[in-house]
């Protein structure tokens, strides 16, 4: 079932399905493939890095992304928000808001603003429909969501706690959660652990890859 789904450490995965070669939010990438499409979530560094895109960016690669990240790539570039619904190269897009309610930067200031348009992706590959949450906590947004398989941060501090994330994954009863948001200096692979102990639902934690 998820043979496919490469976890890089963090929010980066790469996806190989359909002979297509997938990723979202490449960070700290080693030992790349060549990318068909580039999934990103939002502008901060550890999920849009140039210098990572440029490693797995051919001459047709496509990325999608919101426009405060496209401001920092070039290319073959769709800019998307909250709400948009797309396909390109094939992979039925659908676009989801992603957003803190309860983590804060300092008073009042979320690490993740509403405003800001920050996504999270429904991509639908393989006849499955994987949806990765960008860094967001539990929105309202998630009960109306239908997917098979959800990548899902389990931090806590910028992101959803593991807690949080089972309320999540309560709601949108997935097939299977991949817990994410640890690894390469993020959190802790504990959190995912806890996660897959306390999850209503079946959870795979991944091993990271280069």
């Amino acid at each position: 079932m998820i043979s496919n789904i490469h976890w890089l450490g963090h929010d980066s995965f790469r996806i190989e399905e359909e002979g297509l070669v997938i990723y979202i939010d490449p960070w700290q990438v080693g030992n790349p493939l060549k990318a068909d499409l580039i999934l990103i979530t939002h502008d901060h560094g550890d999920h849009c890095s140039p210098e990572d895109v440029a490693k797995i960016q051919k001459e047709n690669t496509v990325i999608v992304t919101v426009e405060s990240a496209a401001e920092h790539l070039s290319g073959d570039i769709r800019i998307v928000r909250p709400g948009d619904e797309t396909v390109v190269k094939g992979v039925s897009l659908r676009v989801v808001p992603s957003y803190n309610v309860n983590k804060y930067r300092s008073p009042g200031v979320h690490f993740h603003p509403r405003e800001s348009g920050y996504v999270g992706f429904v991509l639908t590959v393989g006849g499955r429909r994987i949806y990765h949450t960008g860094d967001s906590d539990f929105i309202t947004e998630m009960k109306t969501i239908e997917a098979d398989i959800v990548l899902v941060p389990v931090s806590g501090t910028y992101v959803m706690t593991a807690d949080e994330a089972v309320e999540a994954v309560s709601a949108l009863s997935p097939q299977m959660a991949i817990p994410m948001h640890v690894g390469r200096g993020i959190g802790s692979l504990s959190d995912a652990d806890y996660f897959k102990s306390k999850a209503p639902v079946p959870v795979t934690i991944l091993e990271i890859e280069e």
